[in-house]
């Protein structure tokens, strides 16, 4: 495809924001919520501010008058809304001109321009937490609808080119699968990622 949109997320330091920048990734994302990858508000203002790539919070539960505030407090360019409130926070971010990726927790057969409520659908494996699980779900389970949607769930270098020709995406997103342990990201398998995923 070789122009497929490439996201890393669960970014924590000015190191691995640089690694996934300087691999050419399309866009990074924030974890705010309880998680191995949380990173404070302040901390993503910080790590987001002047990047020329799209970015991201990841939040889980996010009522949707905080949205607002959290898209101010924070500088990002875009919402990962899980949990709760999900649909309704997206709505809110989307007449404030955020981007937003809705996700959709995959269990069974799914056509994505359904799943995504009108939004561009995140993809990811149903399980008991919300992403960063490190486990792929069964590709074939996409109902191709022709709409556009980001495959997530256990991707990394060793895999994304197969899930892109499987599942034939219009972006791919990683995050667990780019660590060496929880929460610590390692460059070359960022840049490994990136560049398997360009080159699908």
């Amino acid at each position: 495809m070789g122009d497929i949109w490439v996201k890393t997320c669960g970014l924590r330091t000015p190191d691995d924001v640089a690694a996934a920048v300087e691999a050419g990734a399309d866009a990074v994302g924030f974890v705010l919520a309880p998680s191995p990858r949380q990173v404070p508000a302040g901390l993503v203002a910080r790590l987001a501010e002047g990047l020329a790539v799209a970015t991201f919070a990841v939040t889980v539960d996010l009522h949707p008058d905080d949205v607002e505030p959290l898209m101010a407090a924070t500088g990002v360019t875009g919402l990962q809304p899980h949990g709760a409130h999900a649909a309704e926070a997206a709505t809110v971010a989307a007449g404030l001109g955020i981007e937003v990726l809705l996700p959709v927790r995959v269990d069974g057969p799914v056509r994505p321009g359904q799943a995504g409520l009108g939004f561009r659908p995140l993809l990811d494996t149903a399980a008991n937490v919300h992403g960063g699980s490190g486990r792929t779900f069964d590709w074939g389970l996409i109902d191709q609808d022709g709409s556009e949607f980001v495959l997530a769930g256990g991707l990394g270098p060793d895999n994304v080119a197969e899930a892109i020709a499987a599942a034939r995406p219009w972006g791919v997103d990683a995050s667990s699968g780019l660590e060496s342990a929880p929460g610590r990201k390692d460059p070359e398998r960022i840049r490994a990622y990136v560049r398997a995923a360009r080159a699908a």
